[in-house]
């Protein structure tokens, strides 16, 4: 048997989500290639907060699909991480995108890649908000006028005593989130590269 029809909605939704990290992760490629921080105690700080910021993605994902994995099309969940934020894996992405910019060790960098995927997930998780409202019900709608849509909020958060757990889904979003270290060594060797003077640093922002 295929997947129930919101399965399959939701499923299209997450491979678009894929492919606009591709492409932003592709985008950086060239960013990295040209552009770097200003250089000195602000740079380096920026890079290793960054690097912080990708394994709290990546674990955050990990976390939110313990809770998620599997039922999102089939019923309302608003245990754990979706207690406090509607969209937590999406606010989980906006993190690991704030790190991989801050690899370049420019902040304004990292801020602006991260409202430009903010405004693109926002688009994607409008669509499939609305589709969850047709699917799930008055507990859906209830649910979005409760909990806020990005941003966390610890005041919210309601536990529970037993996890129904799909391993296969937790290494899946795992290794999906392994692409956000990529930029490590991605930084390092343009770094290399830029130090050589085998690359020229077009634009140095702080």
């Amino acid at each position: 048997m295929g997947k129930p029809r919101g399965a399959n909605f939701l499923h299209d939704v997450q491979n678009r989500r894929r492919g606009v990290l591709t492409a932003v992760a592709v985008l950086f490629v060239a960013i990295f290639a040209l552009v770097t921080g200003s250089g000195g105690w602000t740079q380096t700080t920026v890079v290793y907060l960054g690097r912080l910021a990708i394994c709290a993605a990546i674990l955050g994902r990990c976390w939110c699909t313990l809770y998620i994995g599997g039922r999102k099309a089939q019923q309302l969940v608003d245990t754990g991480p979706y207690s406090v934020c509607r969209n937590p894996l999406y606010f989980f992405s906006f993190v690991g995108t704030a790190g991989f910019a801050a690899q370049t060790g420019s902040a304004v960098v990292t801020v602006l890649f991260t409202v430009v995927v903010w405004i693109v997930f926002r688009r994607l998780v409008g669509r499939e908000e609305a589709h969850l409202k047709g699917a799930l019900g008055e507990p859906y709608a209830h649910y979005l006028t409760t909990t806020p849509r990005f941003l966390p909020n610890p005041a919210l958060w309601r536990g529970v005593d037993v996890l129904e757990v799909q391993p296969r889904l937790v290494i899946r979003t795992f290794v999906d989130g392994l692409v956000f270290l990529v930029a490590v060594p991605l930084a390092l060797g343009f770094g290399w590269l830029h130090a050589a003077d085998v690359l020229p640093v077009l634009l140095r922002l702080p």
